[in-house]
């Protein structure tokens, strides 16, 4: 088992949807990383790791002193156990440092399977109290995630009233469910699909309006807005300014939501927490610098909130159930060539656009592209076609890895 290194306080741990994204995770400041196999993870939508996938995808982790967590925490069902031996000892041979289980039984056996695999106990399970904070502890779990719905207090108090052996997990930034630590069954009426078997098709986020029986088809709009409300919208959550009272309550894990987000946003919110993490620790009494916290509005996501942690409400967004959209990637650096960045392009850029770079740990800054080259030195009047090489001439060196984005027009 790898240990974190050269890192005080709580451990950071980031989404890995698929290799890119949980390489970006690691590159970019992750103490461990979660994901799921092929089966029984709560995101079905994302791609996932299958057995050698896995396997690769642990040995890079530990390679890098990162720990790996895979998820089976779907609701099961009688169809879902005669696999399950086969596969926790599959992810036991892939060497992960902890399984996340929801259910008694997938925790009955992971302990009696794979005893050397830490168990860690899902937010699905709902845990919002120290009694059965305690209750799983005492039934073998090494770590509890907490429900999202616990204000600091309650925190606070869960981690004075359990053994200090136990860890306790919070999520502190992304999307939010409205329903009750995620177990809802609006999906599966709407559209057969088990949110509660990772197959969420998010009719929380749909646009809804009343209707009166005798009334068919007159719809009633539910808010101010003409044509109906988003009244199941959850705001995203949003914790990077209240870390330090996290720390303080007692907090053994910091949780990223979002193994379905792309490569780039596990790279913007692992590389922001990771820096606030970092701050705090050199500045325990002074304020985020104003560059991280906006770091998290340069990805796509919903109107933040701090959620329940303050001893509040989420809050809806009743407008739109779609996301805000202000930044896209424009290339990624591969290399540097005789005072030229090379760059891998993703989406369309041209001469004179300056481009704002990210690199792990580091405050992101401007790059001038006054000119941009093909690979053969050719100057270019755009870069429109797709992972294209392009050279753009720069004094500054320039990380293999980072990040090149800009804002998009309107």
């Amino acid at each position: 088992m790898t240990q974190r290194t050269n890192r005080i306080g709580p451990e950071l741990l980031a989404p890995a949807g698929d290799m890119e994204r949980l390489m970006n995770a690691v590159k970019f400041g992750a103490d461990a990383v979660y994901l799921a196999g092929k089966e029984y993870g709560m995101r079905a939508s994302s791609p996932n790791f299958g057995p050698e996938e896995l396997a690769q995808a642990v040995e890079y982790a530990h390679s890098n002193h990162v720990r790996v967590y895979l998820t089976c925490n779907n609701i099961m069902r009688n169809s879902d156990l005669p696999h399950l031996p086969d596969f926790l000892r599959s992810i036991r041979d892939a060497g992960v440092d902890a399984v996340i289980v929801a259910d008694m039984g997938v925790l009955a056996l992971a302990k009696k399977l794979i005893p050397d695999v830490e168990i860690h106990i899902s937010t699905q399970a709902g845990v919002t109290n120290w009694a059965a904070a305690q209750s799983f502890y005492e039934l073998g779990a090494k770590r509890v995630v907490l429900a999202r719905e616990l204000s600091l207090e309650d925190i606070a108090e869960i981690r004075a009233k359990t053994s200090k052996e136990l860890e306790l997990e919070v999520f502190v930034h992304g999307a939010m469910c409205v329903s009750f630590s995620g177990r809802c069954l609006l999906s599966e009426f709407f559209t057969g699909r088990d949110a509660n078997r990772g197959d969420c098709a998010q009719p929380c986020r749909w646009k809804y309006a009343l209707m009166e029986e005798k009334r068919p088809g007159v719809y009633l709009p539910i808010g101010e807005e003409d044509g109906g409300t988003y009244i199941l919208n959850s705001r995203d959550l949003c914790l990077i300014e209240e870390l330090p009272q996290l720390i303080r309550a007692g907090v053994t894990s910091l949780k990223i939501e979002g193994r379905a987000k792309s490569a780039y946003y596990a790279a913007v919110t692992t590389n922001a927490y990771r820096c606030a993490l970092d701050w705090y620790a050199e500045h325990p009494d002074s304020a985020l610098p104003a560059w991280i916290r906006e770091e998290l509005n340069k990805i796509s996501h919903r109107k933040y909130s701090t959620g329940f942690c303050l001893g509040g409400t989420p809050g809806q967004v009743y407008e739109t159930g779609g996301y805000e959209r202000g930044w896209e990637v424009i290339a990624i650096c591969t290399g540097m060539r005789d005072g030229y960045a090379v760059l891998s392009q993703r989406n369309r850029f041209f001469p004179g656009d300056v481009a704002d770079v990210l690199e792990p740990g580091k405050e992101p800054y401007l790059l001038p592209m006054n000119e941009i080259y093909d690979e053969n030195g050719n100057p270019l009047t755009s870069a429109n076609h797709a992972e294209m090489t392009v050279l753009v001439p720069t004094d500054r060196e320039i990380g293999v890895g980072a990040i090149l984005r800009k804002k998009i027009d309107g």
